[in-house]
């Protein structure tokens, strides 16, 4: 098949969850013989240089890359609460990204158009008028639902106005643009049951998936019996969730486990927290080897309270055979089984709970870690659900396996 991607921000560097499953699936999708071409917007926020990716990952997949400016102008921020427009969607309208798309298409046929984010939909109507391809979308998040949860967790009623205006306007477009695709790819079964609810298309649902081959030779056999977090911090149902829980839950976990430390990295780290003093709590920021830093700790922290879709670094530290605390908005899209291969905490009093039984018992620790690994293996490796994929592609071309 040949196959166009159209992403929202480079898939390399693989440094955070979007770039890693878009990379993840692109790189195997290219390797099982498909010719692959990517397109990706290169914004203000995610800004990669040409010259600093990786050759073989240019010949590989065609690789360009074309300048979307996402900076928040305050007036049309502001002006946007006057329409029915959804704001996060209107930023990533470019005309220079468009006129390289219609390039793109003028030159080339494709079998299959994947548009990664709903975010990047605009140029779903371009794609119908320059090429006769499938047009399939990769719907990473049910992104209105994250703004809803976001504007929920507000304490403060102006922005929570707003952030409910953003969600109101978001959720009008998510859903009226559903039914324009050929094919959507959620990344977990729970997100699947919302677009079949929503559309009339075929959805098959794709999980982020890792290569578990490549994650085998990171797993520690006796790491420091400590809480990590890592995570993209300028995310923000990341940010809210540590703020959480170095506020409302460390203090008393470090009371009653004086010993016990926390280590939280993560690209873009706020300042309030890079100066924060706590006992045992040590805030690295980004790290060079992300695998190397989680296989040394023993139990992820996931306190999520908003969000959608499926937490990469649950999955990836399952991998590394870590034990897992999460809230269940952190777990959703994962197939676990609460006190076998994670554990679910949702408030401060159950989060005390969960470290205090970890953290006492080290073969407890264990045991949830080996059973993480065996569900990551079964339902995450790369080549079954890539394998997955293919077939999708082939019953939206009438094509046989």
């Amino acid at each position: 098949m040949k196959i166009l991607y159209i992403c929202n921000k480079s898939p390399w560097p693989p440094i955070e969850g979007g770039t890693i499953g878009m990379y993840n699936f692109i790189t195997k999708i290219a390797d099982a013989g498909h010719d692959v071409k990517v397109l990706a917007a290169n914004t203000n926020k995610y800004f990669v240089k040409i010259d600093e990716v990786p050759e073989d990952f240019k010949k590989k997949t065609k690789f360009e890359l074309e300048y979307i400016d996402l900076s928040i102008k305050p007036l049309d921020a502001f002006l946007n609460l006057f329409t029915d427009k959804s704001y996060h969607v209107q930023r990533f309208i470019s005309k220079a990204f468009e006129k390289k798309l219609v390039e793109i298409l003028k030159n080339d046929t494709f079998d299959i158009v994947q548009i990664e984010y709903l975010y990047m939909s605009p140029y779903l109507d371009v794609v119908r008028k320059y090429s006769d391809a499938k047009v399939v979308l990769r719907a990473h998040n049910i992104e209105h639902l994250i703004w809803k949860r976001v504007a929920d967790e507000e304490k403060n009623p102006l922005k929570k106005f707003y952030l409910r205006h953003l969600a109101t306007t978001l959720e009008k477009y998510e859903r009226g643009v559903l039914n324009k695709f050929d094919g959507i790819v959620p990344v977990t079964a729970k997100d699947a049951e919302f677009f079949k609810e929503n559309s009339n298309v075929p959805v098959e649902d794709a999980p982020f998936s890792i290569d578990t081959e490549k994650f085998a030779g990171y797993i520690n056999a006796n790491p420091e019996h400590a809480l990590f977090h890592i995570g993209s911090m300028n995310w923000m149902p990341n940010e809210e969730g540590i703020k959480w829980f170095v506020k409302e839950v460390w203090p008393e976990i470090s009371k009653k486990h004086p010993d016990l430390k926390l280590y939280l990295a993560g690209r873009e780290m706020p300042k309030w927290l890079m100066n924060l003093k706590m006992k045992n709590l040590e805030v690295i920021g980004e790290v060079d080897d992300a695998y190397e830093f989680m296989s040394s700790k023993s139990i992820l922290i996931s306190p999520l309270f908003s969000g959608s879709g499926i937490r990469v670094k649950i999955i990836e530290s399952m991998a590394l055979a870590k034990a897992v605390i999460a809230t269940e908005i952190a777990a959703e899209g994962i197939n676990y089984t609460n006190g076998k291969d994670i554990l679910l905490a949702n408030d401060k009093d159950e989060f005390v709970e969960a470290v205090s039984k970890l953290y006492s018992d080290k073969e407890l620790t264990a045991s949830l870690g080996k059973n993480a690994l065996e569900l990551v293996r079964e339902q995450h490796d790369i080549n079954k659900v890539v394998a997955k994929l293919e077939r999708f592609y082939n019953t939206l071309l009438n094509k046989k396996d």
